[in-house]
């Protein structure tokens, strides 16, 4: 059954949140009841900040180094399932990134907190608790709370585990609390009183990176795993049980938010009667609250809105800002009885043009990004008429497959696109670049040779090498941060033997018998997990009859599930870290997507191409051709009947005829097994046999029913040409071959441009 991707909710719960935080800045229902506004603001927009860290957690935390029981270091456990990162790579990437735009935010509020007074007398000490802590404008203490909590939690993970990061962030969250809506019940205490007072020199509120986020930090990644598992029908062990493993009606859950929320309105209310906040953005009830919450979104089966993502986050960097423009602008038009009095018509101000200048600033963004690279196959024309012959790849539909593939697949399933030999043909830089741009930060490759030319090119995220690496070239895996697949038991202790640090993935044979090592030899497995200078970040298998329908091969590729996933459970229940796993190919994805796992290895039909035109066409209306091979007419002349045309006069004329010379041949990867009619190409939105032997170079077509043919003219040879069409599938088939094998074979002199 076809899996829905499910987290489109929490990108739609982004734009929510980052609009409660405006109401928290602007008080929307102040003019009308402090009550309201107090409920508003005070209580239900507090699940904004909180959401946000969950969602780091789920996506970026996955804090699965710690010791454990036996030799110290060796047997790493999983302290819970994220649906990408937490690699220390994947880590200090996104604190890089959080730091980059936390640098940006500075520089934007810099001349606002300098005109109003912000950093007045402003000491050494003063500014670094500002940069750690509070940040350098009001709303901007959140980026130095995620970085300080991310680096707080992945620590907590790493030495006590699941368990004990919960417990240490749960007492640092009742610290914070104390600090926080309960300050009241603390001041009333002498010894705790001068215990916080400490506090708060280095901190002005608890509500940081050290007392608020771990806890929220922590529980989205928890949260997220179990999303996992219940998307991919796993039992709490691991093991598939075709079940939702969540086990919590939608009703049920409702049902639990919404008194999670009446209860902390309640404590709320009650604390503000009281007086004990000194401030009021910590509440024992909130984290009932985002747990029910955030299972709510997780439930739905939405699909992604990435765009929201970056919305949302120039949303809340630029809402502070708009505010100052509003009453800037209410005081010269002398409007500010009804733009700033108003809080209501205040806050849609604010939120309308914080809005549409989140939006404007994504677009532009995007269209920074979608600019044009070269591939690595040949040079790259801007639009391809100055070619004898070209490669089109169409960025939409690359797009296209890319949303449909993963929508194919639970969230936690990772795309791992198969970039290797030169992406098909279509150009691997050109393309993983793009892939990169959306989104995609993991690749698989054939050699480190190739690996090598995607990192020279600025390709970021993973790269696996699929097959054998020669031990001389063991210092290119470690210099340019390949990840190598171990063939078989002794190439591991090669690898391990190299001496530094390298990255691995596991391959797993389960019945292909081509490289891995026995499910059979589970010790052998285990004991790389040992090996010092490796580090497991997979284990895999191929399912080498994922694409055939008979009983026969859906069996063995059952069989060969069970055999992988008996290893996987073998390891854990060893002490071993399962690291992330992966089954699937193309044909894996579209037939068994219940065998999605930690990623996906997209190859074919990441290019809107299957194998055979007969699979190809069963996908059309949701996979679309990234791929067009097209070239030039080059001359055109008369054929008199008798006459011969090509090498060893194989064509000779039965009629007097029109035959076009095109700049295309073997030498580009057109099959010359196609030649003397068994291949054609189009022109001008009809069908031209190819007439002759193909030349390395060049083919001769006959174009005596095609009108008007003249040189310059555009040959397509796979893609559109009006309304008839060549698919690679069609290649495929008239030469006896897979479309894999047209598609690869295309030559590196070809350029190749994205449209």
């Amino acid at each position: 059954m076809k899996q829905e991707q499910s987290y489109g909710g929490l990108d739609r719960f982004r734009i929510l949140a980052a609009v409660l935080v405006i109401a928290i800045h602007t008080s929307p229902l102040g003019s009308y009841s402090a009550d309201a506004d107090f409920f508003l603001t005070r209580i239900l927009a507090r699940v904004a900040v909180p959401f946000f860290f969950m969602v780091t957690g789920q996506f970026v935390l996955c804090p699965q180094f710690f010791s454990s029981g036996s030799k110290a270091g060796s047997v790493r456990r999983p302290f819970g399932q994220c649906a990408g990162g937490g690699e220390p790579r994947a880590i200090w990437n996104y604190l890089g990134k959080l730091a980059f735009i936390y640098g940006i935010s500075i520089a934007l509020y810099l001349p606002l907190g300098i005109y109003a007074g912000h950093y007045r007398g402003l000491t050494l000490a003063k500014a670094l608790q500002m940069l750690i802590f509070e940040g350098t404008f009001y709303h901007l203490w959140y980026f130095p709370a995620c970085m300080l909590g991310v680096l707080l939690v992945t620590f907590l993970g790493r030495f006590l585990g699941l368990k004990g990061t919960l417990f240490v962030s749960g007492a640092l969250y009742v610290t914070g609390l104390l600090g926080d809506s309960y300050y009241g019940a603390v001041q009333r205490i002498p010894a705790m009183t001068s215990v916080y007072d400490l506090i708060f020199q280095i901190s002005p509120h608890t509500r940081n990176g050290l007392f608020f986020a771990p806890l929220f930090l922590s529980l989205g990644s928890v949260l997220g795993g179990k999303s996992r598992k219940a998307q991919n029908g796993l039992g709490e062990s691991g093991k598939r049980t075709g079940q939702d493993a969540g086990g919590k009606g939608i009703l049920w859950l409702l049902s639990c938010f919404f008194l999670s929320v009446v209860l902390m309105a309640e404590e709320g209310f009650l604390l503000r009667g009281l007086g004990f906040p000194r401030h009021d953005s910590m509440y024992v009830f909130l984290v009932p609250v985002m747990i029910f919450l955030y299972e709510i979104l997780l439930s739905g089966k939405s699909r992604p809105m990435r765009h929201l993502r970056t919305v949302s986050t120039w949303v809340y960097i630029l809402h502070p800002a708009v505010i100052v423009v509003v009453r800037r602008a209410a005081g010269i038009m002398h409007k500010t009885g009804l733009l700033v009095d108003n809080s209501l018509i205040h806050y849609a101000a604010v939120t309308v043009l914080s809005i549409t200048a989140a939006i404007l600033i994504s677009r532009f963004e995007d269209l920074i990004k979608g600019g044009r690279t070269p591939g690595t196959g040949g040079s790259e024309s801007k639009d391809g008429k100055r070619a004898r012959a070209w490669i089109e790849l169409d960025r939409k539909a690359l797009s296209g497959n890319v949303e449909a593939l993963r929508a194919m697949l639970p969230a936690s399933c990772a795309l791992m696109p198969a970039v290797k030999a030169d992406a098909y043909g279509h150009g691997a830089v050109l393309i993983a670049r793009e892939l990169n741009r959306l989104g995609v930060e993991a690749f698989c490759v054939a050699s480190a040779g190739e690996g090598e030319a995607l990192r020279r090119k600025g390709v970021r995220g993973e790269i696996l090498v699929l097959g054998y690496t020669d031990p001389s070239q063991f210092d290119l895996l470690h210099r340019c941060r390949l990840t190598q697949t171990i063939v078989d038991y002794p190439y591991a202790e090669k690898l391990n033997g190299y001496g530094k640090k390298l990255h691995v993935h596991i391959g797993v044979d389960t019945g292909m018998h081509r490289l891995g090592i026995g499910y059979e030899q589970r010790e052998r497995i285990g004991k790389i997990f040992e090996m010092k200078n490796l580090e497991v970040d997979g284990l895999f298998t191929h399912l080498c009859t994922s694409d055939g329908e008979a009983l026969k091969e859906q069996s063995f590729t059952d069989l060969q599930a069970k055999r992988f996933y008996a290893v996987a459970d073998d390891l854990e229940r060893s002490g071993y870290s399962c690291p992330k796993l992966h089954l699937q190919s193309s044909y894996g994805i579209l037939n068994y997507p219940h065998l999605a796992e930690d990623y996906a290895r997209a190859g074919i039909a990441l290019y809107g191409v299957l194998s055979t035109r007969e699979d190809t066409g069963r996908w059309k209306e949701i996979l679309r051709p990234v791929l067009s091979l097209k070239a030039r007419v080059a001359c055109v002349r008369r054929l008199n009947c008798g006459e011969t045309a090509g090498y060893g006069m194989a064509f000779t004329a039965q009629r007097d005829m029109e035959i076009a010379t095109i700049t295309v041949g073997y030498g580009d990867g057109l099959p010359r097994c196609l030649s003397a009619g068994r291949g054609f190409v189009l022109i001008n939105g009809r069908k031209a046999p190819v007439v002759g032997r193909i030349c390395m170079d060049q083919t001769i077509v006959d174009v005596s029913k095609i009108p008007d043919v003249k040189s310059g003219d555009v040959a397509v040879v796979i893609g559109k040409s009006g309304d008839e069409e060549i698919t690679a599938g069609d290649l495929a088939e008239w030469a006896g071959t897979i479309s894999n094998e047209i598609l690869s074979r295309m030559g590196a002199r070809l350029e190749r441009v994205m449209v």
